[in-house]
């Protein structure tokens, strides 16, 4: 019988080149690690892909949960921090047999545990950590959890007082001396709370934590899917010791109460690295805190994951493989630019490239590539950084952020001298980042010889798959579309609403672009200082697909909602 190694695996369940494969192995020479995790590490293929090929390799089955609605009476049958505990959730029954996906389906002693509080015989599958902790953390067992702790939080703290009246951020805290204040922030409550609140966040794929204090209570709210919503209450007196407990996480002055403060913690969840930015802001009734969650596996998204129109990524795959020039992509702050410029950076990523960064902060660090962080203080800027990299003979340069005309001028330097130079721009759309450059006092031959393409993007929410169903949208949304079809023809698609998205309809997003390339006759137009809306035109007259265009596109394809489109790209 022929024994299949690894790589012959990852063949088989992949689509990567034997170039890459052989990259990946000469780097499993030098580390010794897995193949499958250097090839999760180079961005090759995704987390759930390795999950696959290990299940491949054990000769146990793979389950993709997002595909399986999870009986609830099932996940009663184990406690569920023994679920946690174990990385484990059960799935189905095969008669006598209680079937479990696992992180780790060889664990022998959890599945001799689960076998004797379940009272059933187990079968194993696997199944990535992150679908397991989704699944587990949309179990009611979990929101019990969460309101054990919440329930622990009233008694400890005389529960919820409705009738306080707080006139300044001092006069809620001053009451609490220091020391009193690490006695009660190390209670098993609050560490429980915060803890608990990280790891709800988590689950629900939040991307920022919001503790926001107000006269009578303390509510905190996730940003899911860029909407921000309410989640939960805590009880006022809770305030300083859970506020306090996060800073000391984030390694900030609990005693500094008047001042902002910006720090960050790392966490290992479920197998998984994270990073948290925390800032805290006084207010009238206490300070706010705001966590930014950074998840290091999110930037191995690929770079024809990201919505981007066929036609489209033809020409922006061309671009990407110059050899010299720049690429701007812009939009919005949380219009998705860092992902999609990582998701560049981790497909040209390559022994034969040298690729250097400056970021402010580095959100996600990239195996292979040399990451700067802006330290003003240390007098590392945008500009000193740029200066620098020149030195250190670049294939390719990222710079986070173009923000005034000096980081401008050197970044164009670098691109007319023979360097590949991708960097954003805070710009509503593609035309307008180029006028923004000559605003910035850059000479407008310059631009015109150094700029190559700008990428806009925006990001729209899916419609949920599990509740999608067709509907008839309102009249004034297709007055604001100016739609020039026949309606009757058409179908479009929302989400009902479901447990699986939180009742809102929808369940991740997706990004909408704009790609303008410079042209000959583009050049020109930059030549002579043209309008922004002649620059528009020329962009149009040579097939640009417009931000409104594209997000048509992904409601007739039932994508998106009109909606949505509307709330995030038609509001010019």
């Amino acid at each position: 019988m022929e024994t299949r190694t690894v790589a012959d695996i990852v063949r088989e369940v992949t689509d990567i080149s034997d170039e890459q494969l052989r990259q990946a192995l000469d780097v499993q020479k030098e580390t010794r690690e897995p193949l499958a995790q250097i090839l999760v590490n180079m961005g090759l293929i995704t987390e759930k892909e390795k999950v696959r090929i290990l299940g491949r390799q054990w000769g146990i089955p793979f389950l993709d949960l997002t595909e399986k609605q999870i009986d609830k009476d099932l996940l009663k049958l184990i406690p569920h921090h023994l679920l946690q505990r174990w990385k484990a959730v059960p799935v189905d029954r095969n008669g006598p047999r209680l079937v479990v996906a696992m992180v780790n389906p060889l664990d022998v002693y959890a599945i001799d545990q689960m076998r004797l509080v379940a009272g059933m015989d187990i079968e194993s599958v696997i199944a990535s950590a992150e679908d397991i902790g989704t699944a587990l953390g949309q179990s009611m067992s979990a929101r019990e959890e969460l309101a054990g702790a919440l329930q622990d939080m009233s008694q400890d703290f005389g529960g919820e007082t409705t009738d306080i009246e707080v006139e300044s951020a001092e006069a809620g805290e001053e009451d609490l001396g220091i020391d009193e204040l690490r006695e009660l922030m190390e209670d098993a409550p609050v560490v429980r709370l915060a803890n608990l609140i990280i790891d709800q966040a988590l689950r629900d794929k939040a991307s920022d934590i919001h503790i926001q204090p107000e006269a009578n209570r303390v509510r905190v709210r996730y940003r899911i899917d860029g909407i921000l919503h309410d989640t939960m209450t805590v009880p006022k007196k809770a305030q300083a010791p859970l506020v306090s407990r996060i800073k000391v996480m984030a390694d900030l002055d609990i005693a500094e109460r008047r001042a902002a403060q910006d720090g960050r913690i790392s966490l290992r969840v479920g197998g998984k690295e994270y990073d948290f930015r925390v800032s805290t802001n006084p207010g009238v009734s206490g300070e706010k805190v705001v966590m930014r969650i950074l998840d290091k596996s999110g930037v191995q998204v690929k770079l024809n994951q990201l919505g981007i129109p066929n036609i489209m990524m033809e020409e922006f795959d061309s671009l990407i493989n110059r050899s010299y020039g720049i690429i701007t992509v812009t939009g919005p702050t949380g219009s998705g630019k860092s992902t999609t410029l990582y998701s560049v950076l981790n497909q040209l990523n390559s022994p034969e490239q040298n690729i250097l960064t400056i970021e402010d902060p580095v959100e996600y660090q990239l195996p292979g590539l040399t990451q700067t962080q802006v330290n003003v203080r240390a007098g590392v800027t945008f500009p000193s950084a740029l200066r620098t990299f020149l030195r250190q003979d670049p294939d390719i340069i990222l710079v986070g952020e173009i923000r005034d005309g000096e980081t401008a001028l050197i970044a164009t330097e670098a691109a007319l001298t023979g360097h590949l130079v991708f960097s954003t721009l805070h710009t509503n759309d593609a035309p307008t980042a180029i006028a923004r450059m000559i605003e910035m006092g850059i000479e407008p031959f310059l631009v015109a010889s150094s700029v190559i393409g700008v990428l806009a993007q925006r990001l729209v929410r899916v419609i949920c798959p599990d509740c999608k169903e067709a509907y008839t949208p309102p009249v004034e949304a297709f007055r604001r579309l100016n739609l020039a079809m026949d309606l009757e023809s058409v179908t479009f698609y929302r989400g009902r609403g479901c447990e699986r998205c939180r009742q809102t309809g929808y369940k991740g997003r997706i990004g909408v672009f704009e790609l303008i390339t410079v042209s000959n006759h583009l050049r020109e137009l930059i030549l002579r200082k043209a309008p922004t809306h002649e620059l528009r035109q020329a962009g149009l007259e040579s097939g640009m697909v417009t931000l409104r265009q594209d997000a048509m596109q992904k409601i007739l394809e039932g994508i998106t909602t009109m909606e949505e489109a509307l709330r995030v790209v038609y509001t010019g």
